[in-house]
């Protein structure tokens, strides 16, 4: 069974941040249970193919030189685990967030997407 924490990098560095589609596909079926369910700012999508055409649709809008990296410790707990992360060049992320997953027979069931707030 893959544990929280190993669910939680996956999500961000082999789906995510990941720029070949075809190993970013094997790890999406690796990742995530059939009827995963992705929400953030933007709305909700349910299902790995609607989760792959998000992250394609965000990583070919973003520069190449965007990078995901994890923004600090993996919170885990008994079939939940958070991430922050940050999005952006490597030493000038340009937006950061923090990931709620939802962990159902060693997959993701759900992630929950939370942006941080701009400083002013």
């Amino acid at each position: 069974m893959t544990s929280v924490s190993e669910l939680l990098a996956a999500n961000l560095h082999d789906v995510f941040g990941n720029r070949d589609a075809v190993t970013r596909r094997e790890a999406i079926e690796r990742v995530y249970s059939d009827d995963v369910v992705f929400t953030d700012p933007d709305g909700t999508v349910r299902g790995r193919s609607a989760v792959e055409d998000k992250v394609e649709s965000l990583l070919a809008e973003a520069p190449g030189d965007f990078v995901f990296s994890e923004d600090g410790e993996r919170y885990i707990g008994a079939g939940i685990g958070a991430l922050a992360w940050a999005f952006g060049p490597v030493d000038a992320p340009v937006v950061r967030g923090i990931d709620v997953i939802t962990v159902v027979d060693g997959r993701i069931s759900s992630v929950r997407t939370f942006f941080a707030e701009p400083v002013a």
